[in-house]
């Protein structure tokens, strides 16, 4: 075969990228629709930022934030508050990791019902005691990170009454959704060498889930654990306003009576706590992947 022949794509190799072309030119063209829509349906304009109204109103806002209220006494009194964010928050992600785990090991296809841990098993009990409790973990998380926490508090609120309980419950129920589901991904992405070469020694199941899957899997659960962690802090301050405790009451409280330099008191405060946590677990993911990474040697 000559040059001048191997330089032009044949026939059939052309005819298989004028779909792709087509795709490309569909996928922007749908793309651009649906800017355009949402552009016009959320009614974006910029201007209205400019105008003179929008203007005398944020600088209003902002007269009224400063200087900051720093008063012995109201400081005190956001105390309680403070420690009931972080207690929310820990409460919340401990309830969190108790629902996503055992629905995210339930979702992790390599463990319920396909791959080495069931290759012996026989095709009917793989489908009923395997993919039956799959499709059902799957589908509750679905629901569960479906349904924002806002609105999880608020179906909470109605059935616990006000404080700090249900938005325990609702980050709990949304952000276990979330766990789960990143859980179930992180256990199916590891690497398949060691659990196969377990099996091939001999070992069993749970000494292949144990040894093979679980260490490599911990640093990365560990770091998205945190993080979601970190998440409930900031969760806990929206929480509030439908009287869920915490900071995020004190600024709906402050809201409600223009109370502009009270809030960004209590905006400072929520942000040494999410600071503070991010520290905190900063410090925590570098013990686990130092961990994580002196188990694979």
């Amino acid at each position: 075969m000559t040059d001048s022949t191997r330089s032009f794509p044949s026939a059939g190799s052309a005819a298989r990228f004028v779909p792709r072309s087509y795709f490309g030119v569909a996928f922007a063209l749908l793309f651009l629709l649906t800017l355009g829509g949402s552009l016009r349906v959320t009614q974006v304009d910029p201007r209205l930022l400019f105008e003179r109204e929008a203007l005398a109103n944020l600088a209003k806002f902002v007269r009224g934030m400063f200087p900051p209220e720093l008063s012995p006494s109201f400081l005190s009194l956001m105390a309680r508050p403070v420690v009931e964010t972080v207690q929310i928050s820990v409460m919340g992600t401990l309830l969190a990791v108790l629902i996503g785990l055992p629905l995210g090991l339930l979702a992790t296809g390599s463990l319920t019902w396909s791959g080495i841990l069931h290759e012996r098993r026989p095709a009917a009990g793989r489908w009923l005691l395997g993919f039956v409790p799959y499709a059902v973990a799957r589908a509750l998380l679905s629901v569960f990170r479906s349904i924002p926490e806002f609105v999880w508090a608020l179906m909470f609120v109605r059935a616990v009454g006000l404080g700090p309980f249900p938005g325990v419950l609702a980050i709990g129920v949304a952000y276990g959704g979330m766990l789960g589901k990143v859980y179930s991904e992180i256990l199916e992405g590891v690497n398949p060498q060691p659990p196969e070469a377990l099996h091939a020694s001999g070992a069993g199941k749970l000494g292949i889930a144990l040894y093979g899957l679980f260490p490599q899997a911990l640093p990365n659960v560990i770091s998205y654990t945190l993080y979601r962690w970190e998440c409930a802090i900031r969760a806990s301050a929206i929480l509030g306003f439908v009287g869920a405790g915490g900071l995020g009451q004190q600024v709906e409280l402050s809201m409600r009576m223009f109370q502009f330099n009270e809030v960004v008191t209590i905006l400072g405060l929520l942000f040494l706590l999410v600071a503070g946590v991010d520290f905190v677990s900063g410090k925590i993911r570098a013990r686990t992947h130092a961990f994580g990474a002196g188990t694979r040697r």
